[in-house]
């Protein structure tokens, strides 16, 4: 990788024909499966998916990003399509838990151990891997905030629970390795929203879901989605430092939205960071020089060779021209700042 390497880390807006992306947008993220979403018919969704998804890769390479994505297609959140494939759980009756907006949201009903009894998105990783010759990002919940994402009615502890939940995570690693995934990255946005859960155990589930896997390893933490979560604090994480000792290689944080200092950089010495400079709160397309001058003062506390650039987080909730926009002003940014460097 060049320094300054652009990405996307998750999601890209699913077509209008396929999602009602005004139900999408008017509700939560949903946490059990919320078939009501799509617009296609169940007997043809896995075509449309694939057709999307292909409409999503050739986007990104066309916009000269440098590690894409599949854009998340088939999921109507970015957690409940891999932890609603697990065997452990009651979705007919589901129980709740309080949303990080503190709003109540129906989530899966542990009521049994958590298995994953089968490989939940090595198919769509082969899909990705035959559609582009450009390394490709797979991206899995992680187990801290799976366990934050259900009601546990079977294991003693949270901590328990989010063990198992990271046996289930590490299996799926490992074959999405074998299946050709040059970087595997687990989503772990509520070390944020609980930091007193995540220093009891989410390290020890982390490294567990990371252990023995090989490729490059990522780990995305957030303050929530720009379209759900409109107001960010701005003095930092309550949950990163501690990150820096953790198996991946690479940490992936939020920064535009919030307008960060970008000395918290500092606090990940050994970390490949891909920062968040694109803020998707903002409808308008940033040009590439605003871009670009969040890039440079980043570079004053981090070396060009451990910062890569991208969205600050998933990108399903903008217009897809706004997200197309936003991704070209991204790479011209990258290539205006590694010229002058």
């Amino acid at each position: 990788m060049h320094p300054l390497a652009t990405t996307v880390v998750g999601s890209y807006p699913q077509p209008d024909w396929l999602i009602d992306r005004e139900k999408l947008a008017g509700r939560l993220p949903p946490r059990v499966p919320a078939h009501a979403l799509w617009r296609v018919d169940e007997a043809w969704l896995e075509e449309a998916q694939d057709d999307a998804t292909r409409l999503a890769v050739r986007d990104m390479e066309e916009a000269g990003i440098d590690v894409v994505t599949d854009g998340e297609i088939r999921r109507e959140s970015y957690s409940n399509f891999f932890a609603n494939a697990l065997e452990g759980l009651d979705l007919d009756e589901p129980g709740t838990a309080l949303d990080r907006t503190g709003h109540p949201n129906p989530v899966p009903r542990v009521i049994g151990e958590i298995r994953r009894a089968r490989p939940v998105q090595v198919r769509d990783a082969e899909f990705l891997r035959a559609l582009t010759d450009r390394p490709i990002r797979v991206t899995v919940p992680g187990p801290f905030t799976m366990s934050q994402q259900a009601q546990n009615d079977h294991y003693p502890s949270l901590r328990e629970l989010a063990l198992a939940y990271a046996e289930a995570v590490n299996e799926e690693l490992r074959d999405l390795v074998a299946a050709g995934v040059d970087v595997i990255q687990i989503d772990e946005p509520y070390l944020q929203a609980r930091p007193n859960d995540a220093r009891e155990y989410a390290l020890e589930a982390i490294e567990r879901a990371f252990q023995g896997v090989g490729g490059t390893k990522a780990l995305h933490t957030c303050f929530g989605y720009a379209a759900i979560v409109h107001e960010k604090p701005s003095d930092g994480y309550p949950f990163l430092a501690e990150l820096d000792v953790c198996s991946a290689d690479e940490i992936s944080i939020e920064a535009a939205q919030p307008r960060l200092d970008p000395a918290i950089l500092e606090e990940l010495p050994s970390k490949r960071v891909i920062l968040g400079v694109l803020d998707l709160g903002d409808m308008e397309v940033e040009s590439a020089e605003i871009v670009a001058a969040r890039v440079r003062a980043a570079l004053d506390h981090i070396d060009a060779d451990r910062l890569m650039v991208g969205p600050d987080c998933g990108m399903k909730y903008l217009p897809r021209e706004v997200a197309r926009g936003k991704l070209v002003s991204l790479v011209e940014a990258a290539e205006l700042v590694r010229e002058e460097l």
